[in-house]
């Protein structure tokens, strides 16, 4: 009767034996046993689906707004819905450039105002939310003790936090920034919480066989094994961090697009309402795809 005798994690092995040799890395370790550092198994998600060519998803994404572009338009000069209702679509272009080609233009001063807003806002609840996500996710009594609090807090509408924070902060962007980072907090805590509990027990384990502490292993093993949910809750808390700025514009602010909505509300100016519900889609969508490009970067470097 033969024995066999525990390999010491990074000592050099024969081929035959499936363990790692001694320069390999913890990602290879894992991957040696059929996990990828995403916790799935290696050519699980590639197997079997062939990705669509860049050209034809980018004409493909499209093809909608080209045809909403069109019936819009259409119906818009079709007589069907009175002007001061539905502007066309050069009726919406046309008070953008007058905003952008005016003397202080106005135009450029609020998509930066409110790109600087969500950016900021986005950054302080992204970062807070995956650290509140970790330590939830990560500790049983930490979950006990903080999860039903957190979730209570989640659970209080946008609107109601405007008039606590003009009271304590004051109408400036200490508010509105704060109110965005609220809302960007929630989303990727929850993705973080719910994901980390459900981390591949084998790469825990073989980051412990590596002597890493509880930092380590968080940095290295668990946030990387969590990339692609991690990555949703960002794009999530992104999308709660535009409508948590509309929320803050429309009540208290003399500046961005969301008061640019008041603003021709109150003017009649439904040219540029429609304007302002544009751009807010259009930013909205760039920076996701901002994030996107982020995603397929974590993912290629770590899965």
């Amino acid at each position: 009767m033969s024995t066999t005798t525990p390999t010491r994690p990074g000592a050099r092995t024969s081929p035959e034996d499936g363990a790692p040799e001694s320069n390999a890395t913890l990602t290879q370790f894992a991957s040696s046993f059929g996990f990828s550092a995403a916790g799935t198994a290696l050519g699980s998600r590639r197997r079997g689906s062939r990705a669509l060519p860049r050209t034809i998803r980018v004409f493909g994404g499209a093809v909608l707004p080209v045809v909403l572009l069109v019936t819009w338009h259409l119906i818009a000069t079709s007589g069907l819905v009175p002007s001061y209702r539905l502007p066309s679509p050069g009726a919406v272009w046309q008070a953008g450039v007058d905003m952008w080609t005016g003397e202080q233009n106005l135009l450029g001063g609020y998509i930066a105002i409110s790109t600087q807003r969500v950016l900021l806002g986005f950054a302080a609840g992204a970062l807070a939310g995956i650290i509140l996500g970790s330590v939830v996710g990560l500790s049983k009594w930490a979950s006990v003790l903080l999860a039903p609090t957190i979730g209570g807090f989640r659970a209080v509408p946008s609107l109601a936090w405007v008039p606590l924070l003009i009271l304590y902060l004051g109408i400036n962007e200490d508010s509105k920034v704060t109110l965005i980072a609220i809302g960007a907090l929630f989303p990727i805590y929850t993705t973080v919480a719910g994901s980390l509990r459900h981390v591949d027990p084998h790469l825990v384990e073989v980051g412990r066989a590596y002597g890493m502490n509880r930092v380590t292993l968080l940095g290295r093993v668990q946030l990387p094994a969590v990339i692609p949910s991690v990555v949703s809750g960002l794009r999530l808390a992104l999308a709660q961090s535009w409508l948590f700025l509309v929320a803050a514009e429309l009540i208290a602010s003399s500046t961005g697009l969301g008061f640019l909505l008041v603003d021709s509300q109150n003017n009649g100016r439904i040219d540029r309402l429609f304007l302002a519900i544009v751009l807010l889609g259009v930013l909205g969508k760039t920076t996701d795809a901002l994030l996107g490009l982020l995603e397929r970067f974590l993912l290629r470097r770590w899965t």
